[in-house]
């Protein structure tokens, strides 16, 4: 027998797409700030936090549906990315891989934070270690990118990203502090292995 407990079904109801349309567009939004770096075409952006921010929030499933959204409507024509590009037009260029690491990084960083420990003490460095591997597995993906588009060698692709690296700090700091305080104001928001139902 199942116990009484309210828990999320496998199904999306109206208000996860509701939140996910809505992370969707912050994401969008987010790409309104690139600041041109370098020769690479790699600008420094806001846009890459919002998946993250995604992850952490909304957990797995719905983080990582609404990162897909984001970059689903720029296949369409609609100006989705940092500089108000489109998707359709950045998969030829030499920063396709850091879409993909979009991708992946919510994927990863929904997958912990849905594991982080309800004690609130700890919960600010989970969301923090959670974002800092996000954010490496972003780069990791461009720094791939960018030897398959311009072949360059993987260490040089890699060095690349160095110029990132304190904002890339500085954002995860930001989102980590942003999402413990999502939670302490709605703590039902982000899913959580620990309060998944049992069975009787």
């Amino acid at each position: 027998m199942k116990s009484m407990t309210t828990h999320r079904t496998s199904s999306f109801s109206a208000v996860d797409l509701a939140y996910i349309a809505v992370f969707a567009a912050l994401i969008i939004a987010l790409g309104a700030v690139s600041i041109p770096v370098g020769s690479l075409g790699v600008p420094i952006v806001l846009q890459n936090v919002g998946p993250i921010l995604a992850g952490l929030i909304l957990g797995l499933r719905r983080g990582s549906l609404a990162t897909i959204l984001f970059l689903a409507v720029g296949l369409v024509g609609i100006p989705n990315l940092a500089g108000w590009r489109t998707t359709l037009s950045a998969l030829p260029g030499p920063t396709v891989g850091y879409l993909v690491g979009y991708i992946v990084s919510a994927l990863i960083v929904g997958w912990i934070a849905e594991r982080v420990p309800t004690k609130s003490g700890v919960r600010f460095l989970w969301y923090l270690c959670a974002g800092a591997v996000g954010i490496l597995v972003q780069y990791l993906c461009g720094s791939i990118g960018l030897v398959i588009r311009l072949d360059m060698p993987l260490v040089d692709a890699i060095a690349s990203n160095g110029p990132f690296v304190f904002g890339g700090v500085v954002k995860i700091i930001a989102a980590a502090a942003i999402t413990t305080a999502v939670v302490k104001a709605v703590p039902d928001l982000v899913p959580s292995v620990h309060t998944q139902p049992s069975q009787a």
